[in-house]
């Protein structure tokens, strides 16, 4: 139960700054509890508030994010332009690529779950149960088997006759894991043709007999060079998408 309010409060939170239907109104008051029902309706009211301040790291392991910000940590650092280009522009990339990757399920979740839910179609157990089924498909197709079944193995669970049986806990962990390995495995191939540079900058200088000069301070501009001839950001962007199985 807990988790259904969890996962409501961020539904709830995210889609209605994307809904242009529907704008709250917003009131703060304090006042003294005077029954025990109000203390109970308070402290809801403060666990919800806690679930939403931690709502976007729950979104973040349950989209694109996790591979998209790790590829393009790899970048700079494969290309070695470590001030350029700032966290802030990396991330904000990261951010507008996932709501493009994502836009078909956040999509089906407004169709589907939200605007219903807004109008009084839908309970809250309704809301829950359409609303979290386009999220539990993309994760899925994005798992490997094994990491699901490493996760299934070390929950102790019963083993599932389909995928809908599988709990959301033991999704969202599998998922996490194939994210990050994926990544690092388009980060290895983003590194080794820059590390050739480095490596040949390096015996060139040696064989040269300039041992106090900085393989870095040649190979750098090199590498920058190597990334604007075959138009880095591109092909990284156009693998990153295509990397999804939509």
């Amino acid at each position: 139960m807990i988790k259904k309010i969890i996962l409501i409060s961020i539904f709830l939170a995210f889609f209605t700054c994307l809904s242009a239907q529907f704008v709250p109104r917003i009131t703060i008051g304090v006042d003294e509890a005077t029954s025990p029902a109000e203390v109970a309706t308070s402290l809801q009211i403060l666990f919800l508030l806690t679930i939403l301040a931690i709502a976007p790291s729950i979104l973040i392991l349950m989209t694109s994010f996790t591979r998209i910000t790790i590829v393009l940590s790899f970048v700079r650092k494969a290309v070695g332009t470590q001030p350029e280009p700032s966290n802030q522009i990396l991330i904000s990339l990261a951010l507008f690529l996932t709501f493009f990757i994502m836009a078909p399920v956040f999509k089906e979740i407004n169709d589907n779950a939200l605007q219903p839910y807004l109008q009084g179609q839908y309970t809250h157990e309704e809301f829950y149960e359409n609303g979290i089924a386009p999220l539990r498909q993309f994760m899925l197709q994005q798992t490997r088997e094994r990491d699901l079944g490493l996760m299934l193995t070390s929950s102790r669970l019963p083993r599932p006759n389909n995928a809908d049986e599988i709990p959301l806990s033991v999704i969202v962990s599998a998922f996490a894991i194939s994210e990050i390995r994926l990544a690092f495995e388009m980060g290895f191939l983003i590194y080794l043709p820059f590390l050739m540079i480095d490596m040949i900058t390096a015996s060139i200088l040696m064989s040269m007999g300039m041992m106090m000069l900085p393989p870095a301070m040649i190979s750098a501009p090199l590498k920058i060079l190597l990334f604007i001839l075959v138009d880095g950001w591109y092909m990284i962007v156009q693998s990153l998408v295509r990397s999804f199985n939509m």
